[in-house]
């Protein structure tokens, strides 16, 4: 049990890593000017697989169209989808933020 625990703990934060890495890829059209609309063309569809492959079933579904839809956007480059769906996988989803969102009373 302990083993299982600590296994999912290290997954946690090796989605972390690789979120803010797949983030950071995604915001590199703003370095290059002029290139930059080009290479969100190829990465758009790269993201959005990406984003399934890391977070499973409809969630990571959901999150995949929105990660294609937000890279292939001219100007929104610069919202980290992989760290808002980490955040809300491992911080929000089963917490009592989530039932305040789905309009569920507090008790």
């Amino acid at each position: 049990m302990v083993l299982l625990l600590a296994m999912e703990n290290q997954h946690k934060w090796r989605n972390l890593i690789v979120g803010l890495l797949l983030d950071g890829i995604g915001m590199l059209s703003f370095v290059v000017p002029g290139i930059g609309e080009f290479s969100d063309v190829i990465w758009a569809p790269v993201a959005g697989w990406l984003m399934t492959r890391i977070y499973k079933g409809r969630v990571g579904q959901v999150a995949g169209v929105i990660a294609f839809v937000e890279e292939l956007l001219p100007g929104f480059d610069f919202i980290p989808s992989f760290t808002l769906m980490w955040i809300y996988t491992y911080l929000i989803k089963g917490s009592k933020l989530n039932s305040v969102f789905k309009g569920e009373k507090l008790e």
